[in-house]
């Protein structure tokens, strides 16, 4: 199939989105050697761990880095999908995304909060079946880098839990 190269120029968000994508998140990369992986990240590129998988909680073990104070840039899976993820700026565009998903029949595998950095997020399938996730509110480690510990994490299985449930220190207001 030839490619539309005027018809691909044009293409534009619809007028009145309900929501905005304000950056790509966090990227998860499946690698064939976690551990080889990890310090190649750490010792050549200079990220810092966050948190880490063990193969009880995500076959092949995952790694989780940061180069900022987000608590992951960067995810390095042992097996499975990697997935992508973009960040909103407030929690109720979480919620609208969801919303625009659903209305256009995409496949949402997952919505609420999982664990290592606690963000609320929809995670879903794009026309390719690429995993992809918005996300918001990413805990945010300080200059001690301490990270959250693992017993905080309260991963939940809705979004409207994850309002009703939040972990310590995280706002989920939604003002009216």
């Amino acid at each position: 199939m030839a490619v539309n190269v005027e018809k691909l120029k044009n293409m534009a968000p619809p007028k009145g989105m309900e929501f905005h994508i304000s950056k790509v998140g966090h990227v998860v990369l499946q690698v064939a050697d976690l551990e080889r992986s990890t310090e190649f990240y750490t010792k050549v590129l200079g990220f810092k761990v966050s948190d880490v998988y063990p193969e009880d909680m995500m076959a092949g073990g995952m790694v989780f880095l940061r180069c900022d104070t987000d608590h992951h840039c960067l995810a390095l899976v042992g097996a499975g999908d990697g997935e992508n993820a973009f960040e909103v700026p407030t929690l109720v565009e979480v919620f609208r995304a969801r919303d625009r998903l659903r209305a256009a029949n995409a496949k949402i595998d997952f919505a609420g909060r999982r664990r290592a950095g606690c963000q609320i997020a929809v995670e879903f399938r794009d026309p390719d079946n690429h995993s992809l996730e918005i996300y918001w509110g990413v805990d945010q480690v300080g200059s001690d880098g301490r990270v959250r510990p693992s017993n905080e994490w309260h991963g939940v299985k809705s979004l409207e839990e994850a309002i009703a449930n939040p972990v310590p220190g995280q706002d989920t207001h939604i003002p009216k």
